[in-house]
């Protein structure tokens, strides 16, 4: 499987929108270098308050540019970084990727899926509705969250737009996303 990098995003403070930059740096154990939520603990503010010694799970966030697409028939104005997105991707399905699938990010960077990204009340208040519109329910009415996966970078380098995205799944069994 493999597919292609659209768009790259960080920002230093805290907020749900990222800026586009022509090229981010990734940092094993780390995140995205400069971006407000990289560490190796915790940075999210909510997650910080219960327990700030937690590993950071969501060192990057990663989203398909289908949900743009979506997003944009459906009347949003949304564009890379919109939702806060570090990488945006082409033709790569991450939602059906199992956790621990190994994303290759242009020549070097490798980041890890821990799981999904659970959208917040934050997205309202950049639209409204915006935050129901990256949730849906599946045919037996669970919730399934549409806003992207995360992970953390087990391999650093740099990425840039253009890049390509290249898959490698874990052994099996293999398990479905779940949010982090």
């Amino acid at each position: 499987m493999s597919g292609s990098i659209v768009a790259v995003c960080a920002r230093a403070g805290h907020g749900v929108g990222k800026d586009v930059l022509p090229e981010i740096t990734l940092r094993a154990d780390h995140g995205v270098v400069g971006d407000a939520h990289a560490s190796a603990t915790v940075q999210h503010l909510s997650r910080v308050r219960k327990d700030a010694s937690q590993p950071n799970l969501r060192q990057v966030h990663l989203m398909h540019e289908a949900l743009h697409t979506r997003l944009r028939a459906e009347g949003f104005d949304v564009g890379p970084g919109t939702l806060g997105e570090n990488v945006l991707t082409r033709g790569v399905d991450l939602l059906a990727l199992p956790t621990g699938a190994a994303l290759r990010l242009g020549a070097s960077a490798i980041v890890t899926l821990t799981g999904l990204r659970n959208p917040c009340v934050q997205l309202d208040a950049l639209q409204p509705g915006l935050m129901k519109a990256v949730l849906d329910r599946d045919e037996d009415g669970a919730l399934v969250r549409l806003a992207g996966v995360m992970g953390v970078v087990t391999r650093g380098g740099a990425v840039r737009p253009g890049d390509p995205v290249e898959i490698t799944l874990p052994a099996a069994p293999h398990r479905r996303l779940e949010p982090v």
